[in-house]
C-alpha cells in the first residue's frame, strides 16, 4: 500500500476531488436505489456493492492511466478513432434499444452494457489534441489540416446525435473550444459550426428520434401546455429541489426518488439537493468549479501543446457534462440522458470518466516532476 501511495503523482487537489465525488456518489446511489432494488427483487446493499466495485475499478483505472506518459495517448489516438467509428455504426444498427434509443452494446460474457459514445468522446478529444498540436506550423492548410479535423468532428457528431443528441452537442461544443485554443481561423471554425448546424437540423427534423427531441424541447419551452407524461420527470425533479429547502431532509429521506424514473443517474442531483438542501447542491457545484480551476491551471502550465489541448478537452468535457446534468435537474434545460460525472450510478461511463481523470493527472504529473538534463555522466534536475 505504501508503495502504491508513493507512486500517486499529479495534482493532489484533483485526487481529493475524486475522493469527495466517490463518497458523495456512494451516499446518493445507496439512498436513491430503493425502488430499483424492489423492482429487481434484491436488497439496496447489493446494488451499492456493485456500484462500489465500479468506483474502486474506476480509481484503479485512474491510477494506471495517470502512471502512463500522456504522450502515449497521442500514439493511440488514430487507432481509437478507427475503432470508434465502426462501433458507433454497429451500435446504431445492432445496439440495445432503450427508450427508442440505440446507445449501448452488450459485452459478451459479462452481462454489462457499453455506451460507445463514452469511447467516442475520449477518442475524438485525443485525436483533435494530437492533430492540432502536430499541425501548428501549417494549421491553415485546408487539405492537410482542416479537412481531417472537420471530417472527424462531423462524422462523430452525426453518429452520436442520431441516438444521443445531448452528448453529441456537448462533444461538438468541446471540439469547437479545442479548435479555438488550437488557433484554427475564425472562418474555418464558422464553417465547422455551419456544418454542425446543418447536421443538427437534419437530426432534429428527420432523425429516428425526431419526435422525442421535438416533444422535449416543446415541454421545456412551454411547460404549461405540455402533456403531463412528457414533463413528469422535470416536474418531480423540481419538487425534489423545492422541498429540500436550505438544509435538506437528511440522508436517506428523499421522497421524490420513488417517483423519478432515474433518481440514481440522470436526476441524482435532484436527490442530493432534496436530502442535503441547497447547501449540499451548492457544495457540489463548487467542487466541479474547483475541478475546472485546477484543470485550467494544468492547461496553462503544460510544457507541450498536446498536453495542454488534451487536458483542456477532457476537463471541458467533464465539467460541461456536470453542469448540463445539474441544469436539467433544476429546470434550466430540456430533459436529457446525461449522467453526473463520477457521481451517477453507471458502468462503463464511470470507467471512461476515470480514464479521463487519469489522463489529466498524467499531464499534471509532467508539470510537477522535475526535468532531467544529462551533463557528461551526471543527471541534473532542472
Amino acid at each position: 500500500m505504501n508503495q502504491i501511495l508513493s507512486n500517486v503523482k499529479g495534482d493532489r487537489w484533483i485526487w481529493l476531488i475524486v475522493i469527495l465525488l466517490s463518497v458523495i456518489s456512494l451516499l446518493a446511489v445507496y439512498s436513491s436505489t430503493g425502488t430499483l432494488a424492489y423492482k429487481r427483487g434484491v436488497g439496496a446493499e447489493s446494488i451499492l456493492m456493485k456500484h462500489l466495485a465500479m468506483v474502486i475499478g474506476g480509481i484503479a483505472l485512474m491510477y494506471i492511466s495517470h502512471r502512463l506518459d500522456y504522450r502515449y495517448y497521442a500514439g493511440i489516438s488514430k487507432i481509437l478513432m478507427v475503432i470508434t467509428i465502426p462501433l458507433l455504426l454497429y451500435t446504431l444498427i445492432f445496439g440495445n434499444h432503450v427508450n427508442d434509443a440505440s446507445r449501448w452494446i452488450s459485452i459478451p460474457g459479462t452481462g454489462l452494457t457499453f455506451q460507445t459514445s463514452d469511447l467516442a468522446k475520449l477518442a475524438l478529444i485525443t485525436y483533435l489534441a494530437r492533430t492540432l498540436s502536430r499541425k501548428q506550423e501549417n494549421i491553415k492548410d485546408v487539405k492537410n489540416s482542416f479537412i481531417p479535423i472537420m471530417g472527424s468532428v462531423c462524422v462523430v457528431f452525426i453518429l452520436i446525435a442520431l441516438a444521443n443528441l445531448s452528448t453529441a452537442l456537448m462533444l461538438f461544443g468541446v471540439s469547437i473550444l479545442l479548435l479555438i485554443i488550437g488557433r484554427i481561423s475564425i472562418k474555418q471554425i464558422a464553417v465547422v459550426c455551419l456544418a454542425g448546424a446543418i447536421l443538427l437540423t437534419g437530426v432534429v427534423l428527420l432523425g429516428p428520434r425526431r419526435t422525442t427531441y421535438i416533444s422535449r424541447i416543446h415541454a421545456f419551452m412551454h411547460p404549461e401546455l405540455a402533456n403531463p407524461d412528457k414533463s413528469f420527470q422535470s416536474d418531480h425533479s423540481k419538487i425534489a429541489i423545492a422541498t429540500g429547502g436550505i438544509m435538506g431532509k437528511g440522508p436517506g429521506n428523499s421522497t421524490e426518488r420513488n417517483y423519478l424514473p432515474h433518481p440514481y443517474s440522470d436526476f441524482i442531483y435532484a436527490t442530493i439537493v432534496e436530502e442535503y438542501g441547497l447547501i449540499g447542491g451548492f457544495a457540489l457545484v463548487a467542487i466541479y468549479l474547483f475541478l475546472l480551476y485546477r484543470c485550467i491551471k494544468i492547461v496553462t502550465k503544460a510544457p507541450k501543446a498536446f498536453g495542454a489541448l488534451l487536458a483542456a478537452g477532457l476537463s471541458f468535457s467533464l465539467t460541461i457534462q456536470a453542469f448540463a446534468n445539474m441544469a436539467v435537474a433544476v429546470g434550466l434545460g430540456p430533459v436529457t440522458g446525461v449522467p453526473l460525472p463520477f457521481v451517477s450510478m453507471g458502468g462503463t461511463s464511470m470507467l471512461f470518466t476515470s480514464v479521463a481523470f487519469g489522463i489529466i493527472l498524467s499531464v499534471s504529473r509532467d508539470i510537477d516532476e522535475p526535468k532531467k538534463v544529462v551533463v557528461g555522466e551526471i543527471s541534473v534536475a532542472q
